[in-house]
């Protein structure tokens, strides 16, 4: 009986001393601080390593993202303002008015009054005619276009007489009356391209002092700055003359007309 007993005590002892052991190795799980051993037991050995390079690789491919991510937004937000800019300025450049002079400026400035008064007209360039007027058979209308490319002075009035185009005696000529009181600019202006206009009246009063036999054509020189030699001739075209009057040159048909009218200070 004592051996049974025996037996059992050191069986009891066994267990109890292996009941020990169990619950030893169960504390350190339960803790979480495994032994160094139970790890590398538990976890490959390239586990760790991948886990952490693909904790880094997503780490560096967020962060590559983020900062390429950032630095394509970046470069996006900077170089939209810089297309922006570069076509807000290629548009405000065409929008910028033109200040370029523009084609024939530069000789405008010879076609105004001051240049006239100081350019007088040259008898080449110059077109003169004289025409019956329809309404009143005793006037005619002189017109001078200036057929330059500037501005140019005439006298205030054409230099007219009227005399026999046979005859070499030419103080018989008849000059018509002028308007008095003339005074002013040194000269009357021609634009170029444009026409001044005089009219003149052969028989104001309707009953003429030469018969038109005697009297044959109109003589006209343009300016009396002219040479005589740039004197044009123009047949009368019938009818008779008595105190003639000549208006000055002007800018209108209707103005030489009143200017004509007002005439009556005999030539110098």
């Amino acid at each position: 009986m004592s051996t049974k007993i025996t037996l059992s005590s050191a069986a009891i002892t066994l267990c109890a001393a292996l009941a020990l052991s169990a619950c030893q190795s169960s504390k350190p799980a339960a803790s979480g601080s495994a032994p160094t051993s139970t790890n590398t037991a538990s976890a490959p050995a390239g586990g760790a390593t991948d886990t952490s390079s693909s904790a880094a690789g997503a780490t560096g491919s967020t962060g590559g993202t983020g900062s390429t991510g950032g630095t394509g937004a970046t470069g996006a937000t900077s170089s939209t303002p810089a297309r922006g800019g570069s076509s807000g300025s290629a548009s405000g450049t065409a929008s910028a008015p033109n200040t370029a002079k523009p084609s024939g400026s530069a000789s405008s400035g010879h076609n105004d009054d001051s240049y006239a008064y100081t350019h007088l007209c040259d008898p080449s360039k110059l077109t003169v005619q004289v025409t019956r007027m329809t309404d009143i058979p005793t006037r005619r209308l002189i017109t001078v276009r200036n057929n330059g490319s500037t501005s140019c002075g005439l006298s205030y009035y054409p230099l007219v007489a009227i005399g026999n185009s046979q005859s070499a005696d030419q103080s018989k000529d008849v000059r018509p009356l002028i308007p008095g009181g003339l005074g002013g600019p040194p000269a009357y202006p021609v634009y170029a391209g444009k026409t001044a206009y005089a009219v003149l009246d052969l028989n104001p009063g309707g009953s003429g002092s030469g018969p038109a036999t005697t009297l044959t054509e109109i003589n006209v020189l343009a300016s009396q700055n002219m040479p005589n030699a740039a004197t044009q001739n123009f047949p009368l075209g019938g009818g008779s003359v008595g105190t003639p009057k000549l208006g000055l040159y002007e800018a209108g048909v209707a103005d030489a007309v009143a200017s004509m009218q007002g005439a009556n200070t005999p030539q110098q």
